[in-house]
């Protein structure tokens, strides 16, 4: 079910995490997607998927993207023009406390005690200000993911798929005490799931195999081993999200694109 339909007959979806909350918007042509000061105390993400144009404010800075690109908008008011029909992604922290009750599963995130404690990592170096990554400047030989982070949130722009992935070389993990969303843009995947074993037998749980195509979020457990399966044919597009920044990835050098940016904890540092 939509979340709300605005006047001109633009869509929004919200959906959240414990730390996270995404909202998918089908927009139209000169649609506003707003936020107040009194909404935002913190930065977020927008993301433009390839032929979706828009004019980001805030603050008094104004950026113009024709597509496949990611902003970082400061905390206070902003402001997304778009500039024609087009899906529009937007990742906010737990802090985005309205977003929070909007959420479609809402209900789902109460009295959670194994996911980590979301917390503001320094600030950036230049100051909070409206950032834009053309994301096509941001291939590497080396690596089919494209790392972005915030303060407190963290987004991996995998490159789009050339193929349905080799069911041989998939990578089933885990992460013990944060939870991963993976949104897919573009495509069609398959989630694949295994929940741990505990002594109590009553609790285990069957794997799961979740066909979702896009738009759609899976929000993956704290030790649930998993990975994702692209099986569309080409350009599926999918997006990794995790509240906090995953700390392994942001202390390898070079590969979080904006790590110049922001800065890590001391504690993260030594």
């Amino acid at each position: 079910p939509h979340t709300w339909i605005d006047p001109d007959g633009a869509e929004h979806w919200v959906t959240r995490a414990a730390n996270f909350v995404v909202i998918a918007s089908r927009t139209k042509k000169n649609t506003v997607l707003s936020r107040t000061t009194s909404q935002q105390n913190d930065e977020y993400f927008i993301l433009l998927p390839e032929n979706t144009a828009a004019i980001v404010c805030s603050n008094g800075n104004k950026i113009q993207s024709d597509g496949d690109s990611l902003f970082i908008v400061p905390p206070g008011d902003s402001q997304a023009h778009i500039l024609n029909d087009g899906w529009v992604f937007r990742v906010f922290s737990k802090n985005a406390k309205d977003l929070l009750a909007m959420a479609m599963n809402c209900q789902a995130w109460e009295n959670l005690s194994d996911v980590a404690e979301l917390l503001d990592w320094p600030t950036p170096v230049d100051g909070f200000k409206l950032r834009h990554y053309q994301l096509k400047d941001y291939v590497r030989s080396d690596t089919t993911m494209r790392l972005f982070r915030t303060r407190n949130l963290m987004i991996n722009i995998f490159l789009p798929s050339v193929a349905p992935r080799d069911i041989r070389k998939l990578t089933p993990h885990s992460h013990p005490d944060y939870e991963q969303g993976s949104l897919a843009v573009h495509g069609a995947y398959i989630h694949h799931l295994r929940y741990p074993w505990t002594p109590d037998m009553t609790e285990w749980r069957e794997d799961e195999h979740i066909v979702a195509s896009a738009p759609s979020l899976c929000v993956i457990p704290p030790n649930v081993i998993h990975t994702s399966q692209a099986v569309g044919e080409q350009g599926m597009r999918l997006v990794d999200i995790f509240a906090p920044p995953r700390k392994d990835f942001s202390l390898k050098p070079g590969l979080v694109c904006n790590e110049k940016e922001y800065p890590l904890p001391a504690d993260i540092q030594s």
